[in-house]
């Protein structure tokens, strides 16, 4: 009797595992159209770069707390402090938007090492305080430097030309940067997801003692991920503050810190696409309900109360794993 399902087994393993592996290469493909196209039929590209920024900085957060287990309560200080940055090289130095957007990233790289090195020395819950204690101190260091701007932050950062030659005042243009700059971040992050590197983050989020026990230096791949996670932050940072032309305290407060939590948490913790979707409906909610004034808030709580309970794994998660029921 149980010879035919050991047989049968390996060949519905063959059919299947093809097919999740060829659906997510797919869905980007669609995903990457549909952001093309977007502008050309109605989306309002200042919107949908407000997007793309936040959900790269969601993706970041995500490779940190879905794929190695470390829930970071201050990367609002690597995405806000690179806005800064950004925003000073551009505004006072005068430097190109590539060249000022990397000035942001390596300093949201360094901003990462060292904040890492301190904050893995912890584990749970002490690791997150570790990290908002952290937060905290980078805000109020932008809140009182010279070159912030203090409770006015950088405003009115100059668009300097795209390598010197391409013109960023047309939105149209600036969205495709955006859109290359978001694609770019996103490889680096599946790429990394999908790596051995990327497998050994996932047994040290299952079972660290056993991945110690295997010999791997758990501490020093906590530390890479935590680096690449904030480094990824800061180009969303940096970037940000370059669409919009502002940096402010906004990006460094806690409730960023959280609102990245949350958009991870609504897409789906752990998955690939699932802090794109979450960036999405989130910003959504924040545009089309800014009508509601304070109301908006509550609302969003909510929103976030029925997804948590009708979509516990986030509603990428959900999705995907109703797929793999059926399958």
């Amino acid at each position: 009797m149980n010879a035919p399902a050991t047989s049968s087994t390996p060949a519905v393993a063959a059919t299947t595992a093809p097919a999740a592996k060829s659906r997510g290469p797919l869905l980007f493909g669609l995903f990457v159209l549909a952001m093309i196209a977007a502008p050309h039929v109605g989306a309002y590209p200042l919107f949908l770069m407000k997007v793309l920024c936040f959900a790269l900085f969601a993706c970041a957060f995500n490779l940190l707390i879905g794929f190695v287990g470390l829930l970071s309560f201050g990367h609002a200080m690597f995405f806000g402090f690179a806005a800064y940055v950004s925003g000073h090289a551009a505004k006072v130095w005068g430097l190109g938007m590539e060249s000022s957007i990397l000035v942001g990233v390596a300093v949201a790289a360094v901003m990462g090492f060292v904040a890492g090195s301190i904050a893995i020395r912890r584990q749970g819950i002490y690791f997150a305080m570790v990290t908002l204690a952290l937060s905290q101190m980078v805000f109020f260091f932008c809140l009182q430097a010279p070159f912030t701007g203090g409770e006015d932050g950088i405003q009115s950062i100059p668009r300097q030309p795209l390598f010197g030659l391409i013109d960023t005042k047309n939105e149209l243009t600036m969205y495709y940067f955006v859109l290359v700059v978001f694609l770019i971040g996103f490889a680096i992050i599946y790429r990394t997801i999908h790596s051995p590197f990327g497998q050994v983050l996932k047994a040290i989020r299952e079972n660290e003692p056993r991945a110690i026990s295997l010999g791997y230096q758990v501490d020093r791949y906590k530390l890479l991920a935590f680096v690449l996670s904030a480094t990824l932050a800061g180009l969303a940072g940096a970037t940000k503050s370059q669409v919009f032309q502002l940096a402010s305290l906004t990006d460094v407060t806690w409730q960023m810190s959280g609102e990245v939590v949350l958009m991870t948490l609504v897409g789906g913790m752990g998955t690939v696409f699932g802090p794109v979707v979450g960036a999405a409906v989130i910003i959504s909610m924040q545009n089309y309900l800014a009508g509601f004034g304070d109301w908006v808030l509550i609302i969003q709580g909510l929103i976030f109360v029925v997804v948590v309970m009708l979509f516990r794994k986030g509603i990428v998660g959900e999705i995907a794993d109703r797929f793999r029921r059926k399958a």
